[in-house]
């Protein structure tokens, strides 16, 4: 029996597939930096052994999953490679994994990870499913139903996948170190569309989702009246947002979700679509309100008489969404922004839609940019972004005692580099007040 050997297995997509293989009765373990990740926890929870980097532990009988992150002259790929060990990068295994169960994709370039895990929540109170989600959640079952999982669009991984199914959220323009612009991302996406097999529910309030051209039947979801699954009658409380489903101008059922926003409602309406079109009962798909979220999406934590909320956003789209749903559960509050963009290559892109998505919070305060090491620095620094935000200011990880000043307020804490060590060195602050 092999093991398999997850070359930086802390990253979140390794690290679900470790766990869905674990759950699955094969034998899994890794390597990875000695830092501390936040996806750790579930594998040392499942006993899955972690090790250093080394071209030692690479031995006869491992198959070997290489993160994506990682060049083919790390030393434990070439020592891989020298030894003739079977060898997969994480999208071209996963794409071979999934060929097991009737699969459903969760793409777009925005809110993939959130409607993975919404999805899986739903479909796991009715079947034995396996799932793998982008904040570093995987689990498996060997007799699943369904293998729900997260399909990134980044240097066209998506296109290993031949799911059964997909969800495509929104096509939007990102990764501009890869992509030229929105046409070259549109036509990654229609390329992944000829991939799916069964059928494909899409945002019909997108313009370019509305423009692909599948093989297979498209659903459509959204606000507007030509979809075939609408939503309508949105009212936000203190438990969430609830509103009616149309199903092709035809009143189906009410749903309420644990969360605010228009995003969070048409991921919700997503899920709703793909589980009515694969016949669930509508008091299972209900089920979606008791949702708890997924890892570093909208995650909150009340210290002292301030809210702190991490969130993934890093991309100028995600920072509106973010906020907005922030302002629609508390709307009573002042809400302070704390950003750390991710790559430079996205910052100069996005620097003047950056700049606008945060002036929507009342306070600011900006992060050194983490930067990438597939990339160059150039000139540009985090100044060049706050000179286009008022009264905006720099933070430091020292002197984080700055933010307490915001009595009774929201402070979101947002971007996909290491922002969380902003947060955890204010509440080590506060711990000494």
């Amino acid at each position: 029996m092999t093991t398999y050997h997850f070359i930086g297995i802390k990253g979140t997509g390794m690290s679900a597939l470790a766990q869905i293989l674990n759950d699955s009765g094969e034998k899994v373990q890794g390597s990875d930096v000695e830092k501390m990740f936040f996806t750790q926890d579930a594998l040392e929870e499942k006993k899955i052994p972690i090790f250093p980097f080394s071209k030692k532990n690479i031995e006869d009988g491992l198959t070997i999953i290489a993160g994506n992150a990682f060049s083919d002259d790390h030393e434990e790929i070439i020592e891989a490679k020298r030894q003739g060990l079977p060898f997969y990068r994480y999208h071209e295994f996963l794409g071979e994994w999934l060929k097991q169960y009737t699969s459903i994709a969760i793409t777009g370039a925005h809110g993939k990870t959130s409607t993975t895990g919404l999805l899986a929540h739903v479909l796991n109170q009715t079947y034995s499913i396996s799932y793998l989600i982008g904040d570093g959640t995987g689990m498996g079952h060997v007799d699943s139903k369904y293998f729900v999982f997260e399909a990134c669009e980044y240097r066209r991984h998506f296109l290993e996948y031949e799911p059964d199914y997909a969800i495509m959220t929104n096509i939007d323009f990102d990764h501009p170190d890869y992509f030229s612009n929105i046409d070259d991302v549109f036509q990654s996406f229609q390329e992944m569309s000829e991939r799916v097999k069964k059928g494909i529910v899409a945002c019909g309030d997108d313009e370019y989702l509305q423009r692909i051209q599948a093989k297979v039947p498209v659903v459509y979801y959204g606000f507007s009246d030509s979809n075939d699954f609408q939503a309508q009658n949105m009212h936000e409380g203190e438990t969430g947002t609830t509103f009616d489903v149309f199903v092709r101008n035809t009143y189906y059922a009410t749903f309420t979700i644990p969360t605010y926003g228009n995003h969070s409602v048409l991921n919700a309406l997503a899920v709703i679509a793909i589980c009515h079109y694969e016949g669930m009962k509508t008091e299972d798909i209900k089920k979606i309100h008791s949702f708890k979220g997924v890892k570093r999406r909208f995650t909150e934590k009340v210290v002292g008489n301030q809210i702190l909320i991490d969130d993934y956003a890093h991309h100028p789209k995600e920072i509106e969404a973010t906020i907005d749903s922030a302002r629609k559960k508390y709307p009573d509050k002042s809400i302070t922004a704390i950003f750390q963009p991710h790559t430079y290559s996205r910052t100069k892109t996005f620097l003047r839609e950056f700049a606008e998505s945060l002036k929507l919070a009342d306070h600011v305060y900006l992060c050194d940019i983490f930067g990438s090491a597939r990339e160059s620095d150039g000139k540009l620094t985090i100044h060049d972004l706050k000179a286009l935000v008022d009264n905006c200011k720099i933070i430091d990880i020292n002197h984080t005692e700055i933010l307490s000043q915001y009595d009774d307020s929201i402070l979101i804490f947002m971007g996909a580099g290491d922002i969380q060590k902003f947060q955890q060195a204010y509440e080590a602050k506060l711990s000494k007040f």
